[in-house]
């Protein structure tokens, strides 16, 4: 998290774009960037026009930029339609752009592919006319559970193509998650792998595909299509499960994109809220494509002559707009890589720079944070061991960066010449909202800085008044921008409850806490909710919990966050169990095994970093749960906070093992 602003530490570290970077530069000074602020403020709609007409391939034009009119359930650009897969392949074989190469693929083992676009678009028609042969077109859902891979990336684009409607599910999920999100989205067509390599290891993906389709509802799927990845032996349905190369075997590779309208749903993510169930975050097609090229192209400066990283994982909304989408409609030459930072050694990401000449890397601060220990302990693989002057500018994605390993980023990987942009966005933002411009921004390690131009965002209080410089509050944007969530899959009032509650009078509400200071910049405080950021991964702890409860041996469990310097943030669990607390032994065996339960629910990711056992939790006399209180126990701090409203106040010294 962000350290609280501290005003000597800011003027002490202020870094200025370097002038031969800014020289070059797509926004250049701040002059440049107050520029399009102005216009975008002045006249939205034509500012919006002129970059949608700019920028995209229409199939059939708007008339309408905005409405407003059922607010908050904004459209953009209804009238008109557009293919989202044309203008991120078809645009640059039309600009003779065929032969470049759009993907360098790094596997696991650490053999490379390299895809052209030509070749890219070739994939995607045959995906796509495959898909259309077994039965499915515009606006069928389809779930994708597949591990990183130019086959995911084009089965994406294939949906596209079609106008399917996907869901990518992580593959670090459980079978009973990905049994949830089938259901809830009601796909008829799931498409995944026989496993996944990660580190060394396979991971098998279609034995939970399998697992997830014997619960109920699973009868839903008509079609399971299985990329061959890892080898071995699978379990297999006839009539309903396919292979991708049979699938592809034999199709053209020429297929027409489907013209959609611009509001048509390009892809619903599940991300987790402040309630047991996930929220299915509903995407446009236009508005969506728009924002990810805008911003890849204003965030990174991105030229064609890049070679760009963004080693996020296509399951989550990073991978979604800075790997899938923004990406190939900017025409860049893109790494993308199946396996994980520290595999087979800790200098993985460097040798990767070094070896493929990467000018733009992308990365979260928890990769950031796990690789400045590595390198302490493997000093052989510290990047300075490494040609990384490639490099250009370095990127930061998932949760705020704590200022000290902004610093190490910038000194060590970037050598103090290349400019961190550190962004702050969201699943139902759909791209950047908060970030500095390279060419133009001065750089303040820990703050996103300033808003992209068209984005009116603010700090306010409960009622929507904005607060002062140095105030801490909710984090809004008020004015509707195009990339912004359409809906909650299926819950239209979850939708404007989470996200536009009454008392904000219309202002999106991030969930975030910020503060300002005296130039503006935005500082990121943590969440408002009991959503966890783990590793830059949103968790709802509502989730973990309804998890514990279904187990046999749990009454009632309360989870919340503690600081991790590795991960952001650490789940732990508080549990009453149906028996007396435990210890010793059988509290560790006991521990494991609600660990693994977890696991198995939600998926490894969720699982607790620390358990701590107790005859009862901390109530008020009403029943509520003091969750905050809780998170003082789970810090090792003092509770020297109120505590009369409890029904029990010395309910709190029972938690003091911790498992």
């Amino acid at each position: 998290m962000s350290s609280p602003i501290n005003t000597m530490l800011i003027e002490s570290r202020v870094f200025n774009p370097p002038k031969e970077f800014a020289a070059q530069a797509r926004i250049s000074g701040m002059a440049q960037y107050s520029a399009l602020c102005e216009e975008a403020a002045r006249d939205p709609d034509a500012f919006w026009r002129k970059m949608a007409e700019s920028e995209l391939v229409w199939r059939k034009p708007f008339t309408k930029v905005l409405d407003e009119s059922d607010a908050p359930f904004y459209t953009w650009f209804e009238d008109g339609e557009l293919n989202v897969s044309e203008n991120c392949l078809d645009v640059h074989l039309n600009n003779g752009n065929a032969d470049k190469i759009a993907i360098i693929f790094e596997s696991d083992d650490g053999s490379v592919q390299t895809v052209t676009y030509g070749e890219l678009h070739a994939r995607v028609c045959r995906i796509a006319n495959g898909i259309r042969a077994l039965g499915y077109g515009m606006g069928d859902r389809a779930i994708l559970y597949m591990p990183m891979s130019v086959e995911a990336i084009a089965t994406m684009q294939a949906c596209a193509r079609l106008g399917l409607v996907h869901s990518v599910v992580f593959g670090g999920f459980s079978a009973r998650s990905l049994h949830q999100r089938i259901v809830d989205v009601g796909a008829r067509l799931v498409l995944t792998a026989d496993a996944q390599m990660r580190g060394g290891r396979r991971i098998p993906l279609k034995e939970a595909v399998d697992e997830a389709l014997g619960y109920e509802g699973g009868d839903v799927v008509r079609n399971v299509v299985v990329y061959q990845r890892a080898g071995g032996e699978v379990q297999w349905v006839e009539g309903r499960d396919v292979w991708l190369h049979d699938l592809e075997q034999n199709q053209p590779e020429q297929c027409e994109p489907v013209s959609v309208p611009a509001e048509h749903p390009l892809f619903v993510l599940y991300t987790s809220g402040s309630t047991g169930k996930p929220k299915g975050v509903q995407h446009s097609s236009a508005g969506y494509l728009l924002w990810t090229k805008l911003t890849t192209q204003w965030t990174f400066d991105a030229t064609p002559e890049d070679v760009f990283w963004c080693t996020a994982d296509v399951g989550w909304v990073t991978g979604h707009s800075y790997i899938v989408y923004g990406a190939l409609a900017a025409g860049l030459t893109q790494v993308v890589f199946e396996g994980v930072p520290t595999y087979p050694h800790a200098g993985r990401y460097w040798e990767m720079i070094q070896r493929h000449k990467v000018t733009i890397f992308y990365t979260a601060p928890t990769a950031i944070r796990s690789l400045i220990k590595a390198s302490e302990q493997e000093p052989m693989h510290h990047p300075g061991r490494y040609d990384l002057s490639s490099l250009r500018l370095l990127g930061s994605v998932g949760e705020p960066i704590n200022p000290e390993a902004w610093m190490w980023y910038y000194e060590n990987v970037g050598a103090s010449r290349c400019p961190v942009v550190d962004t702050w966005w969201q699943t139902e933002t759909g791209g950047h909202i908060l970030t500095p411009l390279p060419g133009a921004t001065p750089l303040k390690p820990g703050s996103c800085t300033l808003p992209l131009p068209g984005i009116d965002a603010a700090v306010v209080d409960e009622a929507g008044n904005e607060l002062p410089t140095g105030a801490g509050g909710l984090l809004v944007i008020r004015r509707p921008w195009p990339a912004m969530i359409r809906a909650v899959w299926g819950d239209p009032a979850r939708y404007r409850n989470s996200y536009f509650p009454e008392e904000l009078r219309g202002m999106y509400m991030a969930g975030d806490n910020a503060q300002r200071d005296e130039d503006g910049y935005f500082w990121i405080l943590g969440r408002t909710d009991d959503v966890l950021s783990v590793s830059g991964h949103r968790l709802g702890g509502t989730e973990i919990e309804s998890a514990l409860v279904a187990h046999e041996l749990v009454a009632e469990a309360a989870v919340v966050g503690r600081p991790d310097a590795t991960t952001g943030e650490a789940v732990v669990a508080f549990i009453m169990l149906k028996q007396a607390a435990p210890a010793g032994d059988e509290a560790e065996t006991i521990a494991e095994y609600l660990r693994d339960w977890v696991a198995q629910q939600v998926g490894p990711i969720a699982k607790p970093r620390d358990i701590r056992f107790g005859n009862s939790l901390p109530k008020t006399r009403s029943g509520k749960i003091m969750r905050r209180l809780l998170r003082l126990v789970a810090e090792g701090r003092d509770i020297d906070q109120d505590t009369s409203t409890l029904e029990n106040p010395d309910v709190l010294k029972q938690f003091s093992g911790v498992y």
